[in-house]
Formats: structure tokens, C-alpha cells, sequence
């Protein structure tokens, strides 16, 4: 039976119930984790400034992986331990195509999210995620600035059409994922969850076969398929169920919990 040395845990949809509270049960999980020497993190599209707030409600004290693991920063002392920034070139590509198509575009600088203009796309995503967003109409001088990702937000279906569009026009260095169905995210082609737990197993000095990772969207994927155990989520989109080695319960019940009782505290 493996031991597990290494969790990383998505959090919107995973980690959280559709409350966007971690239960009880749940919390208790991952201290329990923690007590037995499981290094437990946490894994997501979320800026860095979103997700710590969570990480440190939770009381982890160890590096997080944020914007789609384009960063990796240090809790204790805000160190940051890896960073890939979106391609400055394929940026200006991307924005201007939005421009002329007249697609939402938003954009991530020293943590703070900017946006072209505001609208209910902008407003509904950062009640979402709890953040505040900055209005920069003169864009072009953000765009040019580094960035972990930026984000699309629009209808599924036109996201989908898009997809292979900007496949060909940001070329190979760019990494394109779905976080949600209605959001479109873009970064640099070594920023993904699975670039950031293997960076993390090898801080840590262990092998990824000793890794668990949990997820339920598309953007999961890759951190999946890097760990020794990858696990779906009982809500989960189907595509990620299918590579899984295994599929707990939903975030609503606490599928978190069921991960670390099942393979980490009461292994068989």
C-alpha cells in the first residue's frame, strides 16, 4: 500500500460545498492528514490573493498552487517558489482579437484583477471568487505587463468554438484550459496543475507515485494525470471521471473526507 506523502486539493467545487464553506468534516480531514505527516495544499485557478484567504482559514501552513499553477507561493513568508508568466507577445494577440471581436478579457497584475471595462460578467465573477476587480481602460499598458493568466469569460458554446481559434493564433508556448464552463483561461504553457505538483513533490523530495490530487474540472487534468492517485470528484465532469484511478464523493459530501479516510488515515 502506498503512502502518501503529498495532497493537493482544487478548491471551487472540490475543496468547498456549493456554500463555499470547507465543513466541519472536511477541516477535520485535513488536519488529521496534516498530524500524520501528509504535506496538504491546495490547487487552483484562483489568484493567489483568494485562495490564501482559504488556505489560511483551513490553517495550512505550506506552499500553494494558484492561477492554474502558474504560481507557487510560500504561505509563511509569501516566497514565491515558481512562477510562469503568460507570453507578453501572444497577450497583445489575445486581447487584441477580443477587442475585435468584443470578448470579455481580464487580466491578472501584482494580484489584483483588471478588466476593460465593467460589466455583469466582470461583476458576477468577483462576487464568485470574493474579490475586488481595478478598471484600466487604457488596457494595452496591462496587457504588456506580466501576468500568471488571463481569463475569457463568455456562453460555453462560444468558449468551445474559440478554443481551437486561439490554439493557432497564440501558437505552442501558451497553455489554454477550461476552469469552469464559462470560463476561458490562458497561461503560460508550463503553467498547469500538473507542472506545479511535480515542481511541489520534487520541493517536498518525494515521488509523484506518493502524490494524491482531487479536482473536478477540465483544468485538473493534467494534475491528475501526474499523481500517483488521481481522484475525481463525485460532481465532476465526465471527461475527468473517466481518467481517474478513482471517484469519491460529491463537494456536498464532503468527498474530500472520504479521499483521506480512505487511502491516507485507514489504508487497507
Amino acid at each position: 500500500m502506498t503512502t502518501y506523502k503529498l495532497m493537493a486539493i482544487d478548491i471551487d467545487d472540490t475543496l468547498i460545498n456549493d456554500d463555499k464553506e470547507v465543513t466541519p468534516g472536511v477541516q477535520q480531514a485535513l488536519e488529521e492528514a496534516v498530524s500524520k505527516g501528509v504535506v496538504v495544499t491546495l490547487a487552483t485557478g484562483r489568484a493567489y490573493a483568494s485562495a490564501q484567504a482559504i488556505a489560511r482559514q483551513t490553517g495550512l501552513n505550506v506552499p500553494i498552487i494558484t492561477y492554474q499553477g502558474a504560481l507557487i507561493k510560500n504561505l509563511l513568508d509569501e516566497k514565491v517558489l515558481y512562477e510562469r508568466y503568460f507570453p507578453v507577445d501572444a497577450a497583445v494577440k489575445l486581447y487584441e482579437y477580443c477587442v475585435e471581436h468584443n470578448l470579455h478579457l481580464q487580466t491578472y497584475i501584482d494580484d489584483k484583477l483588471y478588466a476593460r471595462e465593467e460589466n455583469q460578467k466582470l461583476i458576477d465573477y468577483c462576487a464568485l471568487n470574493r474579490t475586488p476587480y481595478y478598471i484600466e481602460p487604457d488596457f494595452m499598458k496591462m496587457v504588456k505587463q506580466p501576468t500568471p493568466k488571463m481569463l475569457i469569460i463568455d456562453d460555453p458554446d462560444v468558449l468551445d468554438e474559440l478554443i481551437p481559434i486561439f490554439r493557432e493564433l497564440l501558437g505552442e508556448d501558451v497553455h489554454i484550459t477550461k476552469s469552469k464552463p464559462h470560463f476561458l483561461e490562458f497561461m503560460h504553457k508550463e503553467g498547469t496543475k500538473g507542472h506545479a505538483l511535480t515542481f511541489l513533490a520534487n520541493h517536498f523530495g518525494c515521488d509523484l507515485k506518493e502524490t494524491i490530487a482531487i479536482g473536478d474540472s477540465w483544468n485538473d487534468h493534467e494534475m491528475l494525470e501526474a499523481a500517483g492517485l488521481g481522484v475525481a470528484m463525485g460532481n465532476a465532469i465526465e471527461p475527468l471521471k473517466a481518467i481517474a484511478d478513482f471517484v469519491t464523493k460529491s463537494n456536498n459530501e464532503d468527498g474530500v473526507k472520504h479521499v483521506i479516510d480512505t487511502f491516507v488515515l485507514n489504508p487497507r
